[in-house]
C-alpha cells in the first residue's frame, strides 16, 4: 500500500538516525522486526483501534510482548502509538532494513530455487555474488517448484536466470522467431 509506505518513511528514517547515533543497527533491526510481528498478530490488530486503550497503555502492552527494548526504542513505539501509526510498523521495519543495508554496503539477493537449498549451496552462491559485486551479499531463498530445476537470482534490478523454465522459455522464443 503506497500510502502506508509514505507514512512509514519518516519513522524509518528517524529510527535509522537514532540507530546510527547509538551505533546499534542490529539491535534496532531486531526490535523493529519483533514489534512488526507483534503488531501483525490478530489479537493485537483487534486492540489497535480500541478507543478504551490509551496510546501509552497500548505501547506498554506491545513492549511487554517484545524482547528487551532500549529507551529510545520504547519512545519510538510510544510516538507510533500516539500518532496511530502502529499499523505501519511492518513498512517501517522494511524501510529501516533497506537503509541499514545501504549504509553498510550490503546487497540483498533473492535466490529462487526449484528445491530447498543446503547452507553450503547458499554460501557458495553468496560467495560468488560477493566476488562479482565486491560487496557483502545477504541471500534469501525462495522455493518455487515451477522452475523445474536450477535457480534464478535477483539483485536489485538485475536477474540471473539459470532455471530450466527460463532455458525452455528462451528455447521456445528462439524456435518461434
Amino acid at each position: 500500500m503506497a500510502e502506508l509506505r509514505t507514512i512509514a518513511r519518516p519513522y524509518a528514517e528517524a529510527a535509522f538516525g537514532l540507530a546510527k547515533d547509538e551505533n546499534a543497527f542490529a539491535q534496532w533491526s531486531d526490535a523493529l522486526d519483533a514489534l512488526a510481528t507483534i503488531v501483525s498478530a490478530p489479537e493485537m490488530k483487534a486492540l489497535l483501534g480500541n478507543p478504551a486503550l490509551s496510546a501509552a497503555k497500548l505501547a506498554d502492552l506491545i513492549a511487554s510482548a517484545a524482547p528487551v527494548l532500549s529507551d529510545s526504542q520504547r519512545k519510538m513505539l510510544l510516538v507510533l502509538a500516539e500518532n496511530e501509526r502502529l499499523g505501519a510498523l511492518h513498512d517501517v521495519s522494511t524501510m529501516f532494513n533497506a537503509l541499514r543495508d545501504e549504509a553498510e554496503k550490503v546487497l540483498s539477493a533473492e535466490v529462487t530455487s526449484a528445491y530447498p537449498m543446503t547452507e553450503a549451496q547458499v554460501g557458495e552462491i553468496s560467495a560468488l555474488l560477493e566476488k562479482k559485486h565486491g560487496k557483502k551479499v545477504k541471500v534469501s531463498v525462495v522455493v518455487d517448484p515451477a522452475l523445474i530445476g536450477g535457480v534464478s537470482i535477483a539483485i536489485g534490478d538485475e536477474v540471473l536466470d539459470a532455471s530450466v523454465r527460463g532455458k525452455l522459455a528462451r528455447m521456445q522464443s528462439a524456435l518461434t522467431n
